[in-house]
């Protein structure tokens, strides 16, 4: 190895490769995650936790964010994959006769080694020339508080440099010969790298503790295969067998991620503000939990043999609801707190100059009544799994369902968190049906006791109601709000509920509807794009997507199904990430990434094509006995 000379010595950043959302693995430990471009860098890590303030926000403004980068002096990109059923991410460029390979973990502590002195959290970086020498740039450069804090860099012996931020420290520690910048504001260096001499750098944080050094060399390559090992151990546990097994998994891998194992937390996505369109204002932080989609989260866990994560997630359901009950909130942190101001950060650019960009997010105090039938069907879907509910948790869900039948009448924002004014929305009152209707399912199997007559009339009049005023003649099909033609791809759920069944005329109807108005090929839009008031239009919403694939699968339509599945296959990233949405135009990823309900829709997608395929075949061989 050899340090670079003063000529080489950065006075300033390097030119930083412009990478898209396509561009970006990421890797995390349950606790919290960073993204990792094809051209090695590091341009978003939020810490202590998902959502917590980042160190690490270059995604959002090139010059102000702050970066983490390592890649070969030419500054290409390169192809990455994840070692076989991990989150630890390796990139691979080519150079003269030779290789460099990057490898990227956030580790995750040994339990065994209970006792040692450990960092809260350590990103590590092993760097490795193959078959010859590599020369490489690196450039450290962390910006806390997403930028707004001015810091500097101070030099902790000779191969460590300190980063303080209030109560929070960041420590970089290699083996390799660098530099601090000018303005102490970064570190940096070109080294050249002699072949298969493996190098570190290792990233530690501590808040309110004390800053850890850990060693490097074979203590680091430890780390990192135990953490490899990890994740490989976790995914021996997935008892699925069904049909895009790969894709599955890696879906599976990333909705894990991105859990909080402190809490059994999920949250949608570890980025803010990746907009839904490019140069747009729809600039969200989805760094939270939102309720809308628990239950076929907790669904998709049970499925795959996850009893232990399905079990945490619902601990965290009613332990946060608790904190605000008889009502609901839209999300709540990874700790069940409720109160999460948004704010705009005018000093940053965006993503590709989409602004504003925002963290917190002030949906949380909208009325969406939808978030109650969820929660019930979380439970309901755990109890089937073999679960059992606490004497709190059957406690919170009969406040829940006195709740609906007070409340199922009201206005409220819908599934979609418009910012406009509240209407009576179709799928929110399904949604108050789906909690009675869950509750009195509870009850007559003796898990819960429950007002079940005023539970049972209740029901009805929103069934009646819904019939009524949600069912558009003129169009044949359910409709996004009371006595309007809108289309809302939520309806897809009617039938994912058990409110309508899928071949039932007027399921039929609102599905060619949302087809005639919402699909683009396989895609597909969740409403018209002006619904929301928003004028710069919008992209198709990847779990609704999944979505039109479940209903086609559950109305035995297999090979349409199928054939839609595989499309959207396609449109994930080189590492089988998907974004929020895809781009209608161009297939680009756009929106938070990534976003673990896009994920969640593609397991639940594929237990529906394996469902109704086992289905197909027994049919076909009952038909065949009785021809017998």
């Amino acid at each position: 190895m050899k340090p670079m000379n003063d000529e080489q010595r950065f006075t300033e950043a390097p030119e930083a490769t412009e990478s898209t959302i396509n561009d970006y693995g990421v890797i995390g430990d349950c606790r919290t995650a960073a993204l990792v471009s094809r051209s090695g860098s590091i341009d978003w890590w939020c810490l202590p936790h998902f959502s917590g303030p980042g160190f690490f926000a270059g995604i959002l403004d090139r010059q102000r964010g702050g970066r983490f980068s390592v890649a070969p002096a030419d500054q290409s990109q390169g192809s990455q994959h994840y070692i076989a059923q991990s989150n630890v991410l390796q990139t691979v460029w080519p150079a003269a006769g030779a290789q460099l390979r990057l490898t990227d973990a956030m580790v995750i502590p040994d339990a065994s080694k209970a006792g040692r002195l450990l960092a809260q959290r350590e990103l590590l970086r092993s760097i490795e020339a193959v078959d010859g020498p590599v020369e490489i740039d690196i450039y450290y450069a962390p910006r806390p508080d997403f930028g707004s804090a001015d810091i500097k860099l101070k030099r902790l012996g000779a191969y460590s440099w300190g980063c303080s931020y209030r109560d929070h420290f960041l420590l970089l520690h290699t083996d390799l010969e660098l530099e601090l910048t000018d303005d102490a504001r970064a570190v940096c260096g070109r080294v050249r790298l002699d072949p298969n001499e493996p190098r570190y750098l290792s990233v530690t944080y501590v808040r309110n503790d004390m800053a850890v050094i850990l060693p490097l060399g074979e203590s680091a390559r430890k780390r990192m295969d135990a953490t490899v090992a990890w994740w490989q151990a976790w995914s021996r546990h997935c008892s699925y067998e069904g049909p895009y097994r790969s894709a599955v998994m890696r879906s599976l891998l990333t909705i894990k991620m991105l859990s909080y194992s402190l809490s059994g937390a999920i949250v949608a996505a570890p980025t803010s503000s990746l907009p839904e369109v490019v140069g747009g204002t729809r600039n969200w932080d989805y760094r939270y939990c939102w309720l809308r989609d628990s239950a076929m989260t907790l669904e998709a866990l049970l499925a795959m043999g996850y009893a232990a994560e399905a079990r945490t997630y619902l601990a965290w359901l009613l332990h946060a609801t608790q904190r605000t009950r008889p009502r609901l909130q839209v999300l709540y942190d990874v700790y069940g707190h409720g109160n999460i101001r948004e704010k705009v950060l005018d000093h940053l650019s965006g993503y590709q100059g989409s602004r504003p960009v925002r963290i917190g997010n002030g949906a949380w105090g909208q009325k969406q009544l939808d978030v109650y039938g969820s929660v019930a069907m979380a439970a309901l879907r755990y109890v089937e799994g073999g679960g059992h509910l606490s004497r709190a948790g059957r406690r919170m869900l009969r406040g829940l369902g006195k709740t609906v039948c007070r409340q199922w009448q009201e206005p409220d924002r819908g599934i979609w968190e418009i910012r406009g004014g509240s209407h009576q929305h179709t799928y929110s009152k399904v949604a108050c049906w789906v909690t009675l209707d869950c509750l009195l399912k509870l009850a007559d199997q003796e898990h819960i006791s429950v007002p079940v007559e005023k539970f049972r009339r209740t029901r009805e009049k929103i069934a009646n109601t819904i019939e009524q005023q949600g069912f558009n003649r003129e169009t044949n099909s359910y409709t996004a709000v009371f006595g309007e033609d809108i289309p809302d791809a939520s309806l897809l759920l009617l039938t994912y509920y058990g409110y309508c069944d899928a071949d039932d005329p007027r399921m039929v109807g609102t599905f060619e509807y949302l087809e005639r108005h919402l699909s683009h090929g396989a895609l597909m839009h969740r409403y018209t794009l002006d619904y929301d008031g928003f004028d710069e239009g919008e992209n198709a919403f990847g779990i609704c997507s999944f979505w039109a694939v479940e209903y086609l699968a559950l109305a035995g339509r297999l090979d349409e199904a199928i054939e839609r599945f595989e499309a959207l296959l396609g449109y994930a990233n080189h590492l089988g990430l998907f974004a929020e949405e895809i781009d209608v135009t161009s297939g680009a990823l756009v929106g938070n990434f990534p976003q673990a309900y896009t994920h969640v829709g593609l397991i639940n997608a594929a237990l529906a094509i394996d469902r109704a395929s086992a289905e197909k075949i027994r049919s076909q061989e009952s038909g065949a006995r009785g021809q017998e």
